[in-house]
């Protein structure tokens, strides 16, 4: 039994409060899983920079010197900006790949959470209010984020097995329920050039919608596949740079609600998470259907 929530923003006048409203959701999901948590924010992006969002387990070992270091190497700007466990590193979009590969050699250690132009990814173990309050989430903004508190069933309670998983750049997947064909899918995604830092089914189902938008398919196609090529019971959040997609199994046991208004779209595992968003007393609430794709693009949507 795992917490989820998601909320996706149609009206640009609620970004500011886009940390605040999803931390309010997740701290209500607290009793669905309170082993660990996890939120990813996507911000607005300002075409020039892209973010690498790392944690490390001795931060003041690891993160000493990074900027300086990361400068040296890459020669270009770069600054680290250190959150509790965690730091964001921004330098220039076309050094986002070789950013990350200097990382690995300066600070073996380091473990990435997240890449891309706009995602922030912040997880750790313990209750979501605190995780929530350690790196300030309540304070971010941005254009939609999904959030994940755990309650551990199939593997240990760890930093690394903590939700949202990121496989992808921008890309990033909560998930409540548990995968049959996990192992199978890890070992063809393998054979695709994947690489795993754990046995958690959830990175699994993050990996295979990756590999799917490879090749060339949008989120909302790429979820429509996982309903075929996916076994178990699963409800699925996922974000992209600019989209939000919500998928449940055939049989869809693992409780989900949505709604909608003209300012949002919101996702949660319970109503209850969604009774203090602005204006839900007005808004279209409905149980997601089972093996059916919801889809929103801010991209598609202009």
């Amino acid at each position: 039994m795992c917490g989820i929530v998601g909320l996706f923003l149609k009206d640009r006048a609620l970004e500011p409060k886009l940390g605040a409203l999803l931390s309010s959701m997740l701290i209500t999901m607290t009793d669905r899983g309170p082993d660990s948590a996890g939120i990813a924010i996507y911000g607005n992006d300002n075409g020039n920079t892209a973010k690498i969002t790392v944690q490390s387990a001795d931060p003041v070992k690891d993160f000493d010197g990074l900027e300086y270091e990361l400068r040296r190497a890459l020669d270009v700007p770069v600054t680290v900006v250190v959150k509790s466990t965690h730091a964001v590193i921004t330098l220039a979009k076309d050094k986002l790949d070789e950013g990350r590969v200097a990382l690995t050699a300066m600070r073996p250690n380091i473990r990435v959470m997240s890449s891309g132009d706009t995602v922030e990814i912040y997880k750790e173990v313990g209750l979501p209010k605190d995780v929530l309050s350690r790196f300030a989430v309540t304070a971010m903004s941005g254009t939609h984020g999904i959030g994940h508190t755990r309650m551990a069933t199939e593997s240990a309670v760890t930093t690394l097995g903590a939700h949202p998983f990121s496989t992808g750049s921008d890309q990033c997947l909560v998930h409540n329920g548990s995968l049959s064909n996990h192992n199978n899918l890890r070992r063809e995604l393998k054979r695709q050039g994947m690489t795993f830092e754990t046995e958690n089914d959830t990175e699994v189902a993050a990996a295979y919608l990756t590999a799917e938008m490879a090749r060339g398919k949008d989120l909302g196609a790429a979820l429509e596949s996982a309903v075929h090529d996916l076994d178990g019971f699963f409800t699925f959040v996922v974000g992209t740079k600019s989209g939000f997609g919500v998928v449940r199994d055939p049989i869809a046991c693992k409780p989900a609600v949505m709604a909608e208004t003209d300012q949002y779209v919101a996702f949660g595992s319970e109503y209850r998470a969604l009774v203090s968003l602005p204006g839900i007393e007005n808004a279209r609430i409905w149980e997601p259907e089972p093996a059916t794709v919801y889809f929103w693009d801010h991209e598609k949507a202009a």
